[in-house]
């Protein structure tokens, strides 16, 4: 493997990182990998393990967040079968499974941050730790909104993810696209990198090779055209120290209409299927 980048941790503790090339799966990977990361996501700018709405940044992630709620779920039922079961894994405060609940799903989510299980609990939606042994075969669908990025061991996971799905189950999975416009553009200052917290940095080409291992295959690519706003925003804000909302929006759009044509937005969504003959 070869130095793609080097860059740093922006929100938290300021320490330099090396994304180190994959070429066969044309993936990176953070280097090093801290063996603890649970204080590098303490930290209140962390808006996914809370329901904060006070910054106009936070505001615009929540308003986001409820919108795209209702999409991720349309999505899934069109993938999903006549089964309804869904484990969400990273579920965050559970605001995707609280929806998933009142359309008449059957539920269960994975979230290790404690404070993130708690506020989920508060909506009525209960969260475990981890997996249990006993899970194998048990859902019809699993989805990983921004997760996978974070899992450790990240070949072990996938092949866990899916023993856990019954013959025919749909894995939908959510990630930032390196090869995007707005990754090239602002290089170790773009904010999808997220180092040390993000652990791999994903192309098409990697989620094909890795969930393919794993007797999984992609049946379909969706764009999270937002994210592409989201992102700017927030590189904006470490390579320059301000916001820049003109500047933030026009690259976001750029990244999209880019995307346009080459497919690689800044966030993908994949749908797996788990091939019929892998037990």
């Amino acid at each position: 493997m070869k130095s793609y980048l080097r860059t740093k941790d922006h929100s938290v503790s300021g320490e330099e990182f090396e994304l180190m090339l994959h070429p066969e799966l044309e993936m990176l990977i953070t280097k090093p990998q801290p063996e603890d990361l649970d204080g590098y996501y303490e930290s209140a700018a962390y808006i996914s393990h809370t329901d904060a709405n006070k910054t106009l940044l936070e505001k615009m992630y929540q308003t986001v967040k409820r919108y795209s709620l209702s999409k991720k779920v349309a999505l899934m039922e069109k993938y999903s079968g006549e089964e309804r079961t869904v484990l969400d894994f990273g579920a965050g405060t559970g605001d995707f499974l609280y929806v998933a609940q009142e359309k008449g799903w059957k539920v269960s989510g994975v979230e290790p941050n404690w404070g993130a299980r708690k506020k989920a609990s508060e909506k009525g939606v209960n969260l475990i730790d981890k997996i249990q042994k006993d899970h194998s075969g048990r859902y019809n669908l699993i989805t990983l909104w921004h997760v996978l990025e974070h899992l450790p061991n990240l070949e072990d996971h996938i092949d866990q993810l899916s023993k856990l799905l019954l013959p025919g189950g749909t894995i939908i999975v959510a990630v930032p696209n390196f090869n995007s416009y707005d990754a090239k553009h602002y290089q170790e200052f773009w904010a999808a990198y997220d180092v040390p917290r993000h652990l791999w940095h994903f192309s098409r080409t990697a989620i094909q090779k890795l969930f393919g291992s794993s007797g999984m295959e992609v049946v379909a690519t969706k764009p999270l055209i937002f994210d592409s706003f989201y992102v700017s925003l927030l590189s904006e804000k470490y390579k320059t120290g301000k916001s820049n909302y003109i500047s933030a929006f026009l690259n976001g759009l750029l990244s999209n209409m880019k995307a346009w044509s080459s497919k690689e937005y800044s966030s993908l969504i994949y749908v797996l299927k788990k091939r019929e003959e892998v037990l």
